[in-house]
């Protein structure tokens, strides 16, 4: 167990410098300045040139490693040593202004927002995308396994072709289209959810509509495996016992049929709680996904590799805690 966590984490480093270089790449060649946007931010010329100078804006080369540097966090650590970041400390200290806030892991400013800056937008969206995912995970976990038992337990049944078709619509219908359904019915026809509001009542609509891909999926998966379960001698044996039927269900089919299920909720975890981009854009969620969006139509490089780089940071590390479940559950599981 041990050695699969630290050879995962080893190769950590070279998986997010592969996404890195891939993602750097496409956002470089996307077309648009937001230093040069009529619509956008316009500072002055100076300012332009200046900004363009200090992060390499001019030169790809030269902004892949300087940017490679800071959020590595290993421009911290060599500002650090060579007590940099102390002495500046020490001068506004002299100058009695705020010292600068500098961050290990630094994902440098927003080229779209003013006032903030990349490290600043994340730490207050993430948040809400976790909370947002991590309901939408609770909700796809009751449905999607309630409708593989019912399904699995009576196979061709009206209740299993009512699941499966529930299920298909869900993996096939696009999010926006159930998104704006929803909040068309439930929002503005029926006024029992708010419009464009964030909280505990505002979370319910677009949480539900980010579970139900995930719950279809769910919910084929546990029935096809408890099927296959339910044909296996141990299942069989149980019943000769005379094991209550629930019993047999829930307590020996369920939690073997739950590991398909357990490999599926890593990357969907993952895609979840760092937010659907779609989603937040319907319901007006103040996400990662939204300022996502805002970032690839203003060009914002520093917002957009910020927001990518936590995401697959995030993705590799569930699918680690997913491998590690998943051999505590099986331990056969080499």
């Amino acid at each position: 167990m041990i050695g699969i966590i630290l050879r995962r984490l080893a190769q950590l480093p070279v998986i997010l410098l592969v996404i890195y270089t891939i993602t750097l790449t496409l956002s470089w060649a996307i077309p648009g300045n937001p230093l040069e946007n009529p619509e956008g931010r316009q500072p002055p010329p100076e300012v332009v040139e200046q900004m363009q100078r200090q992060y390499n804006l001019h030169s790809f080369p030269k902004f892949y490693w300087s940017y490679l540097d800071s959020v590595t966090g290993l421009r911290w650590v060599r500002d650090t040593m060579s007590g940099e970041i102390a002495e500046r400390a020490q001068t506004a200290e002299a100058a009695g202004t705020a010292p600068p806030v500098r961050y290990i892991f630094d994902f440098g400013p927003s080229l779209e927002y003013d006032d903030w800056n990349v490290n600043e937008i994340i730490a207050d969206s993430l948040p809400v995308s976790i909370a947002l995912g991590a309901a939408a995970i609770v909700i796809a976990l009751v449905i999607g396994l309630g409708a593989g038992v019912v399904g699995a337990v009576r196979p061709n049944s009206i209740a299993d072709l009512a699941t499966l078709s529930v299920a298909l619509v869900g993996i096939s219908m696009p999010t926006f289209v159930i998104g704006t359904v929803l909040l068309l019915v439930f929002s503005v026809l029926l006024g029992v959810f708010p419009v464009a509001n964030w909280g505990l009542r505002g979370a319910i609509l677009p949480a539900f509509t980010l579970s139900l891909p995930f719950a279809a999926y769910i919910a084929r998966l546990t029935r096809m495996s408890m099927i296959d379960a339910f044909g296996a001698d141990y299942i069989r044996t149980a019943r000769a016992k005379g094991v209550a039927e629930s019993r047999v269900v829930l307590k020996h089919a369920l939690k073997n049929a739950f590991l398909p299920v357990l490999s599926f909720l890593g990357p969907a975890a993952a895609l979840a709680m760092t937010g659907s981009f779609i989603v937040e854009r319907v319901f007006s969620v103040p996400g990662m996904g939204q300022h996502f969006v805002d970032g690839v139509q203003n060009k914002d490089l520093f917002l957009i590799m910020g927001v990518v780089l936590i995401f697959a940071t995030m993705l590799i590390m569930f699918n680690l805690l997913v491998d590690v479940l998943y051999r505590w559950v099986d331990p056969r599981i080499a």
